[in-house]
């Protein structure tokens, strides 16, 4: 073992793999991911270029899981999502549909970075995405607020969730359509959801109303 892989073992414990993945997480929320090289990852973890291909088959598979990885980031800031029977239903959508929009505007600068590079984004769809906790757990909460009365009790909870998602995904899905100018700098890390819009959420108001008439809130 070279004295540079040794040195990158030693950063938290974690594998050599666990290491690379999490240095080209780095690498995409600091300088994006357009043009992201196997040697700028490599030298920033330390170890040699061919390294990487005792533990990916290629960039496209190591990038992919960074990007997966980016997601559980940008995930692990957002705070927690409201249970069923809490607060009104009307608080609990806000919560979801900010959590949502949050996640996606979060991962939008590294996918609009990736958008030249299909072989990435196709690894990266056929493996466990992340964020379909978020999208699971929508859907439960509105069943299980139906079930607890507060929703009407033949209310279509599941394309409710659809039409949710689906704004969500709206500014990803068009940034994913066009040719994208280079990497914006990173954002900064997103505010906790507290199940409250903030001033600048325009068409939340809206959208809430939309899906609580479709519903029969109670």
């Amino acid at each position: 073992m070279s004295p540079r892989k040794a040195a990158a073992l030693r950063d938290g414990g974690r594998s050599l793999r666990e290491h690379l993945i999490a240095t080209a997480e780095r690498l995409m929320a600091e300088r994006g991911a357009a043009g992201l090289t196997v040697r700028a990852i490599a030298r920033e973890a330390g170890v040699a270029d061919g390294v990487l291909y005792n533990h990916f088959a290629d960039k496209e598979e190591l990038l992919a899981c960074a990007l997966r990885a980016r997601v559980r980031a940008v995930e692990s800031g957002l705070g927690d999502l409201p249970e069923p029977g809490a607060g009104t239903v009307e608080a609990g959508l806000r919560a979801f549909v900010a959590y949502g929009m949050a996640l996606h505007a979060g991962i939008l600068p590294v996918l609009a970075g990736l958008a030249g590079q299909p072989a990435v984004l196709a690894r990266f769809a056929g493996g466990p995405v992340p964020g379909l906790d978020w999208r699971d757990r929508l859907l439960a909460y509105l069943k299980a607020e139906r079930d607890l009365g507060r929703l009407a009790p033949d209310a279509r909870v599941e394309a409710a969730a659809r039409m949710i998602v689906g704004v969500c995904h709206e500014p990803v899905m068009s940034a994913m359509a066009s040719v994208p100018p280079p990497d914006p700098p990173a954002p900064a890390p997103p505010a906790p959801v507290r199940g409250t819009a903030g001033p600048d959420d325009a068409g939340l108001d809206d959208l809430v109303a939309a899906v609580l008439h479709g519903l029969g809130r109670r």
